[in-house]
């Protein structure tokens, strides 16, 4: 699995528009506009996730096309093939978890706009627009809201979009939203990737440079495991500041808490999971304090003390899993798990050098 110059590839490296897709045989469809879907919430109200196009379907070969042939070739194939869907890509269960939550949410709580609300974010130009919509109504997601750049950057309106999460094939313009302040990760695509729950978001954080700031893995990095156990021990009473995907977690629990009051705790469609390189006796006290300090919850914590994550996540199969370093996300995807790179922190840096 490697990202190169804004290219997705899966785990082994191979091209995921192989011959053994059944997708190959491109089945025609006729654009529809469905006439009946529930209205977006108003951005304000709304818990916005906005994925680029490439990580919602499968644009491998479109994408080649793009690099090899150039841009007049690309929008010419894309026109050519306007009516055949794309295939599902790495955030299409995502996607569909995300509607699962919105569908309780609006039966236990008709008039709220509490809601997730998908944004198809791409810089694809709107010549290609028609394509995306038809696989949208296709695969009847409830997306709605569109940005499509032309070329151009999308990072900038993700902001006007109250964006919560942004997620993309592209790292530099995953940095870049980082660099933002917007909660941000590269999505990889696993060789075959698990099949996950249909009824229920299952989302997986590390816990150090994504949850967490980076300051206790810089301690780690420079002085080594030693010290960063006297470090915790010495600071176990003091929260570490937040990292980049708080807020994320965040809206999450504002969300369960919702289920919660109408009883619904034990059958909750969200379901937050901690899987982190920490030990639990040496380390794990600081971590759980602070998101106590927070007033966040974590359903389900997982200290590993440095053991691989990839068979633990192989098991909980979430829709979703955040590292901040390489080595863990390639050893969820080659086990099948949607695993999201988020370039923050110490390891970052290091890694280029």
């Amino acid at each position: 699995m490697n990202l190169i110059n804004g290219e997705t590839s899966t785990a082994s490296g191979q091209s995921r528009n192989g011959a053994s897709s059944s997708w190959e045989e491109k089945r025609l469809v006729k654009p529809s506009t469905p006439t009946r879907k529930p209205q977006p919430p108003k951005p304000e109200n709304a818990i916005t996730i906005a994925v680029s196009s490439r990580v919602l379907f499968n644009m491998e070969r479109e994408q080649q096309i793009y690099e090899r042939q150039g841009m007049e070739e690309y929008l010419k194939y894309q026109l050519e093939h306007e009516s055949e869907p794309f295939s599902p890509g790495p955030a299409f269960s995502f996607v569909k978890a995300l509607e699962a939550v919105n569908s309780r949410l609006r039966e236990l709580y008709p008039e709220s706009e509490e809601l997730f609300d998908v944004v198809l974010v791409t810089n694809n130009h709107a010549y290609v627009g028609l394509r995306l919509i038809n696989t949208i109504n296709h695969h009847h997601l409830l997306i709605e809201r569109f940005c499509m750049t032309g070329g151009n950057s999308p990072i900038g309106y993700l902001k006007a979009y109250h964006t919560n999460l942004y997620l993309s094939a592209d790292s530099a313009k995953v940095r870049e939203a980082l660099e933002e302040g917007i909660a941000a990760a590269t999505m990889f695509t696993p060789d075959k990737m698990k099949e996950v729950s249909e009824s229920q978001l299952r989302v997986a954080f590390d816990g150090d440079a994504v949850l967490f700031s980076d300051e206790s893995e810089r301690i780690f990095k420079a002085h080594g495991l030693d010290k960063f156990f006297e470090h915790e021990k010495a600071h176990e009473n003091k929260p570490l500041d937040h990292g980049p995907l708080k807020g994320f977690l965040e809206v999450l629990g504002k969300l369960q808490r919702k289920f919660f009051g109408k009883g619904l705790r034990m059958d909750c469609p969200i379901r937050t999971y901690l899987v982190t390189a920490r030990s639990a006796a040496s380390s794990g006290t600081r971590a759980l304090k602070t998101l106590r300090s927070w007033g966040l919850e974590i359903d389900e914590a997982l200290f590993l003390a440095g053991a691989p994550k990839g068979p633990m996540l192989e098991k909980i199969r979430p829709h979703i899993f955040f590292d901040d370093q390489m080595f863990h996300v390639e050893g969820a995807a080659e086990l099948g798990t949607v695993a999201c790179h988020v370039p923050y922190g110490i390891a970052q840096r290091l890694a280029k050098k």
